[in-house]
């Protein structure tokens, strides 16, 4: 009489779904982490140079990631709309066609980037920066563009692995990589005593050597026999349909990191600007790196979800969001209360200083609120980049940070003399605001018409690639 059939609930658990995010959430979890704590053990290791060098750093870190990394980063996503729901309709030559369009367009727009860091001090004295911390911020940055061309290379080479759920490559390649650049970082700030130039070295150098890792698996791996082609002409056609996705996707989520680091900027405008930059850039370090946590979820997410949608299994689809969101919820709750109980000695992994320190800690409940939203902001991003709706993604950013986050901040941090506190407090209500009508737009999401879509406009690019193909013959013969 106790013997109960529980299949009639899977619908509202979905355990095998959980099981297949996990696949792919917990080594790009990993990976993600790995690759951002390189950014970390810089900013740790320069951190006890003392307060100028924490905060040249902090506001080089800050812009690069601005104006360079997060733009090369979110572009790159683009890929996993394109090439996940390749990937589904079993397209896979396009896969790596779409691979190699999007290296081509980083690497070019790399150019005007590495220009404006070469004039990155006088951009920071216009805007109201201390002439001695723009000066060593701009040293910092110099020692970066070498990095800035290596991702150009490495997010597409782990957009091109993600989309086929091929994520321990990156795990391992990223674990390696991390290990050498402590042991490189250590050498070259203390032991040479190169400063905050050998922490950039260290980590211009690693970039490459992962670079160099992922590549040689592309290239040698039997897992991409069917994705991996030779370099081809076509690549340059498919360059419209890259930025379609890849803008769109780059500022549904740079939006809001712009924002942050805009705050992280005017912080320096108070009376003791390397208390209040130092402090800020510390809870932005922490909020990135537990960004990539779930990141990783919206990564397995979006591969999830633009596999199904490639394959026309729009029932697949919602059983995907569903599983995501559960882990995701379930990851926000843990790192917040984890931080909370931490939160009196998380400063000293930054800093000496006992004022740091304790400054760090009345900011942190507020970190806390952020780190939530941010598990549910993330994972849902990925189910946009994964669907092709980026360009939902990015109003709901643009309203959600510059109509509300940035002017609160701002009137909390100057108006009402919160400083550090009232500008973050301007990124948690831009938070809650992106992530409600995020959730809103996933959940009236008509999945089967959706599916409908994408299978109409993978038939209609590949009859034009078709096409173009017999017109380049024709020319030819």
């Amino acid at each position: 009489m106790w013997d109960l059939d529980f299949s009639q609930y899977t619908g509202f658990f979905p355990i095998e779904e959980v099981k297949k995010v996990g696949r792919i959430a917990a080594p790009m979890v990993v990976a993600s982490v790995l690759q951002y704590l390189m950014q970390v053990v810089s900013m740790v290791m320069v951190g006890h140079l003392g307060q100028l060098s924490l905060s040249s750093v902090a506001i080089a870190t800050s812009l690069t990631n601005v104006s360079g990394f997060s733009v090369l980063v979110r572009m790159a996503g683009g890929l996993e709309t394109l090439c996940g729901q390749a990937f589904g309709a079993e397209e896979y030559e396009k896969v790596g066609l779409y691979t190699y369009t999007a290296i081509i367009c980083l690497t070019l727009l790399s150019f005007p980037i590495t220009l404006l860091w070469v004039f990155l001090d006088k951009i920071l004295v216009l805007l109201g920066q201390d002439p001695s911390i723009s000066h060593e911020a701009r040293k910092y940055a110099i020692w970066l563009i070498p990095a800035l061309f290596g991702s150009a290379i490495l997010k597409p080479l782990t957009r091109f692995l993600q989309t086929q759920s091929l994520v321990s490559p990156m795990m391992l390649s990223s674990a390696l990589v991390l290990c050498l650049h402590v042991a490189m970082c250590w050498s070259l700030v203390f032991k040479l005593g190169l400063g905050h130039v050998g922490a950039a070295i260290a980590f211009s150098v690693c970039v490459w050597l992962n670079v160099i890792l992922l590549f040689s698996f592309v290239r040698y791996s039997s897992a991409c026999h069917r994705t991996r082609l030779p370099f081809s002409t076509n690549a340059f056609l498919r360059i419209g349909d890259f930025f379609r996705f890849a803008v769109p996707a780059a500022v549904m989520v740079c939006l809001k990191w712009w924002a942050c680091e805009i705050l992280v900027l005017l912080a320096g405008l108070f009376p003791n600007p390397t208390l209040e930059t130092s402090v800020l850039s510390i809870c932005l370090t922490i909020s990135t790196l537990h960004f990539t946590i779930p990141y990783g979820f919206g990564a397995a997410a979006s591969t999830r979800v633009s596999n199904e949608l490639g394959a026309g299994n729009p029932e697949a689809v919602r059983v995907a969001i569903s599983a995501s969101m559960l882990l995701a919820v379930a990851e926000g709750l843990i790192v917040s209360a984890t931080l909370f109980g931490c939160r009196h000695f998380l400063g000293y992994a930054f800093s000496n200083e006992s004022v740091v320190v304790h400054y760090a800690a009345l900011l942190t409940p507020l970190l806390c609120l952020s780190i939530f939203t941010d598990s549910l902001q993330a994972l849902l991003s990925g189910v946009a980049r994964g669907s092709g709706w980026q360009h939902l993604g990015a109003y709901v950013n643009l309203g959600a940070f510059y109509l509300v986050g940035v002017p609160v901040g701002c009137v909390l941090g100057f108006v009402a003399h919160l400083r550090a506190r009232g500008l973050w407090i301007g990124i948690v209500a831009g938070s809650i605001v992106q992530s409600i009508f995020l959730s809103l737009i996933t959940a009236l999401t008509n999945w089967n018409k959706q599916v409908h879509t994408i299978l109409v406009s993978l038939t209609i690019q590949y009859v034009s690639l078709l096409n173009i193909i017999v017109q380049v013959y024709v020319w030819w013969c």
